[in-house]
This record gives structure tokens, sequence and C-alpha cells, in this order.
């Protein structure tokens, strides 16, 4: 059993872990996690609510996730671990070549067409459902028909970055005809929507509604498919029917390594899951015996470079990688690394090896079986590409794909790009734990390790370790740090030559969430403070 503290709580939230016995659903949504328990209380298993959490989310936070947006999956169902790789792939008919001469510069678009990719959550709800449920797609779907139809009032996290996204795409594309039903759709007549506002949604409405009645086929070979292709082809996308049609989501083995006595899970290559591992695994070789000083935290921080060094170098599609990424996984990898960490911060290249916006929400039942599941648009409402009628934001994962053709990541037609969101899972002697996520693009991984350090070595409960205040390397090389660190943390990494950035916002740190399940069935929750989060349970 995981030990803990449950009543300590020494930071910022002042909150305490969420008990029960016969279900919970933690996401950040109380009205997506409503939607879960609805579905629990109707008989429905923890995939069920997973399921029905993952459709109110598209709905009542589609700042951050929609209809367009790729998925993965965790499942222990009856004792065993399940991976759901429900990612897309690039259009057939893209190049890098003609993408190039669209281009300006030397990096992919955030925005419009080109960065669009098949959307696979879609897909993965049809997948867990025949292969898990209790209940059928038609009977999860209801909640999130119910506040597409009805609408529902804006919270106060949710409204802040709805009027931040209006506020960007006002500046970056008013005037651009494709992106006006991304207006018609998300805003009032070209304002944003404020916090206790009612919003409705009713062009998604009727898309759940075809999802449900088609068990998905009106969107990758119907109506739907047909909308998509058109708008497409209207500007300047590189859809065919073809890329909907043949689209599969994968399952998939999850991958993991022994870090202090537990197993930590994750998805595989093409996720960034594997980024958390390795850190793990260099971190196995220390002995973190304090949370609160300047070692532990470099030490943490050094780990994270050295895996995202080797992740930023390697992973992608992984029928395409270069590296059998189970290299990574293997203690002798770990070893390695561990070595390279000396007393100051470095940078660090790429290991030698062998050839070869996200909504993260978790669901238990009373049975044994959990879910750690996590979807996304990737930044914000994603492409700001909405079809015409049907209220389907898509994402832009396509973004991430390099435009450099020596690059293992680089852009190819019909391939998988590197991809951020990534659910966690822990297990101790075969037996599960719980699951765990941290959301918001490459904070993922380092949120995984900050918090699986946090519970296993510090014993923090599952609410305290998801307050302990975090750090974030960024790519540039700088260290972002929330300010609740306080002053002797900050002053020993700048010691140690970390280019520190002391933040006064915490949301930038990820939004995360985790269940434990305890030898006697008692579910304990922890929820994120950084964001308008919640726990239903019965």
């Amino acid at each position: 059993m995981m030990k803990f503290d449950e009543l300590k709580q020494n930071y910022a939230s002042n909150r305490y872990c969420i008990t029960a016995r016969n279900g919970m659903v933690a996401t950040g949504s109380a009205l997506a996690s409503a939607a879960g328990l609805e579905i629990l209380k109707k008989g429905g298993n923890a995939v069920d609510a997973a399921v029905a959490t993952a459709a109110a989310l598209t709905v009542v936070e589609p700042t951050a996730n929609g209809l367009g947006s790729d998925a993965f999956a965790l499942v222990w169902m009856k004792d065993q671990l399940y991976g759901l790789n429900a990612s897309g792939y690039s259009p057939y008919d893209i190049t890098l070549e003609d993408v190039r001469k669209r281009v300006e510069g030397d990096k992919m678009p955030t925005h419009g067409w080109i960065p669009v990719m098949v959307p696979g959550a879609i897909k993965g709800w049809k997948a867990l459902i025949e292969r898990f449920g209790n209940l059928s797609l038609s009977e999860v779907l209801a909640p999130a028909i119910a506040y597409a139809e009805e609408g529902y009032p804006l919270s106060p996290l949710l409204a802040k970055m709805w009027e931040r996204s209006t506020s960007i795409f006002h500046e970056r594309f008013d005037g651009k005809p494709e992106f006006d039903e991304w207006f018609r759709t998300f805003t009032k007549n070209g304002e944003s929507y404020h916090f206790g506002e009612m919003v409705t949604l009713k062009n998604h409405a009727r898309t759940l509604r075809l999802l449900a009645e088609t068990n998905t086929d009106a969107f990758y070979k119907g109506e739907i498919a047909d909308q998509f292709v058109r708008q497409s082809k209207a500007n300047g996308g590189y859809f065919s029917k073809r890329d909907l049609a043949e689209y599969e989501c994968q399952w998939v083995d999850p991958i993991s390594v022994r870090y202090h006595g537990y197993d930590v899970h994750e998805i595989p290559p093409n996720g960034q899951g594997i980024a958390a591992l390795m850190a793990l695994n260099t971190l196995k070789e220390f002995e973190l015996r304090e949370k609160e000083c300047p070692e532990t935290y470099h030490t943490e921080i050094e780990a994270m470079k050295l895996a995202f060094a080797d992740a930023f170098e390697y992973v992608s599609d992984p029928d395409r990688m270069k590296v059998d990424y189970h290299e990574f996984l293997k203690p002798q990898y770990g070893e390695r690394r561990a070595k390279e960490i000396g007393d100051t911060a470095k940078s660090y290249g790429p290991l030698d090896l062998p050839g070869s916006g996200t909504v993260y929400l978790c669901t238990a039942d009373g049975e044994g079986n959990m879910v750690s599941y996590i979807q996304s648009n990737y930044m914000g409402f994603g492409s700001g590409i909405v079809l015409e009628g049907y209220g389907v934001a898509l994402q832009n994962r396509g973004a991430d794909f390099s435009l450099d053709e020596n690059h293992v990541n680089v852009l190819a037609p019909h391939k998988k790009t590197y991809h951020t969101i990534i659910p966690g899972f822990l297990t101790r002697d075969s037996q599960a734990v719980g699951p765990f996520g941290v959301m918001g693009g490459y904070m993922q991984p380092q949120g995984h390790l900050q918090v699986v350090t946090n519970m296993i070595d510090f014993h923090m409960n599952p609410q305290m370790a998801l307050d302990a205040p975090r750090w974030q390397w960024n790519r540039d090389g700088s260290l972002s740090i929330e300010k609740e660190a306080g002053e002797e943390i900050i002053a020993g990494l700048m010691a140690r030559g970390h280019d520190v950035k002391v933040m006064d916002s915490r949301t930038g740190f990820g939004r995360g969430q985790i269940i434990i399940r305890l030898e006697n069935g008692v579910l304990i929750g922890g929820t994120e403070s950084r964001t308008d989060a919640n726990i239903a349970c019965y």
C-alpha cells in the first residue's frame, strides 16, 4: 500500500483528498465529472464513465479539446493494463516539398488546414466502448448532448481561457474566411463569452447525435467526412475521403519502468510518455531524501533535460523511428545518463543508441476497473478550423512536424507526429495503484515526473502531490518555476547555473488528476488546484 499522511497539506489549495467506494471521476470540469458520475450510476463501468466524461469535455471545455481531438488511454480492466493510441496521421496527399513552398520560414504553421491531422478521439471512444463498456455509445453520449443542446455556464478559468483565445483569433484571423466558422461557433457575434454566461453549441449536439446514431461512421465515412473533405479542398487542405475512411485507432502494449518499488506505465511512442519514463529511469539511481531542497529540484530537472534530449531526437511515428525505443527503458540507460548529472546545470545532447490545450481525466468503478484518459486539440481550440454546420473544431497536431528532411519527425504523408499528450498509470506487485496525469504540452512528462516522485519518494497524498510547487524546463533552455517554491529553492537553482524565471501565475504548469485505489477497494482522489477541477464520486 502506498504510504502517505492524508491530513498533511503543506501547499496552497488547503484541499484534502476525496474518498469513495463505488465510483470516482476526476477531471478539470465539474460538469464533465458529473456526466461521468451519471453514467456510473446508470450501470456503466469506469470505461463508460471515461467516454461520457471525454465527450462532455468536448462541449464544456472546447478551449482545450473537441470532436476533432486525438486521444490516448490506459485501461485497467480485470487485473490487466491495456493501452489505446487514438492519435491520427497526416493526409496521404501532403508533401514536405509542397508545404515548404507555402509557408514562411522553416517551421510548420500552427493554424489553418496545413497542421490538421486525421482526428482519432471519436474512433477511440468507439473502440473503448466496444471492447470494455457495459453501455452503448448512444447512452454514454447522452449527457454531452444535453449540455450542448441546453447550454451550460462558463466557470472562472474556462472563461479566462476563452477570452484569451478570442483575443488571439481576432488579432490573427479577422477577415480570413477559413476561420469564419470558428467565430460563428465560439463567439457572440465576434465577442467572447465571459464567466457565468450560458453557452449552447447546437451544431456540436447535432454531430454527437449523428455519432450515436451511426456508431461514429458519420464522422469517418458519412456526411461529416464529406464536409471535412469539401472544406479542406476549398481552403487549401490536403484531405481526401481515403484519409478518414481508412483510419483506425490502435491497441498497444503499455511501456513501463520500475521506479523505487513501483511500476510507472505510459503509452509507447509516438507519444512522449517515454520521456517521463526516461527521466524516472535516470532518477532511480538517486535517493531523493528531501523534497524542499535545491539539490532535489536540480537532480529532477537535469534528469528531465536528459530525457528530452533523447525524446526530441528520436521519438516520432514508431514505424519510422531510427532506434528501438525499448533501449530507453532498460536499467542500463538510466545508469549511463545518471552519471552525467553533476552539481551544476548543463546542456545535453542525445545518447548514441543502436539503430532500429489538452484535457485529462481518470475514472474508477466499484469493481476495481480504472481508466487514465487524455484528449486534446493541442493549442487551445486547435487549428482554428471548424466544420461548417457540425461544430467540429479540428486539432493542429501537425504543427509538431519538422520541415528538416533529416529529422526523424520530418513531415511525410500518412505519418503520425511526436505527440505531447500522455496518460499515466501506477502499479505495484502487478496490482493497480491507480491512474494519474498532468496535461499541458511539453509540461506533461515533467508533471508526471513531479507527481510520481512526490507520491513515491516523499509520501505525499494525491492532493498534496498535485498542489506542490512545480517547475518546467523550457525548450529555450530556461527554467520556469512557481514562486511558491520559495526563495531558498529559487536561489539554490540559480546558484547551480539554472536560468530561472519565477512565475506569478500557476496556470502554465499543467493540470492534473490522480485516483489511488487502496487494498480494501476505497478510492482516494486528488484534483488540480490550478484549474476549475472537480471530483465526482459516490
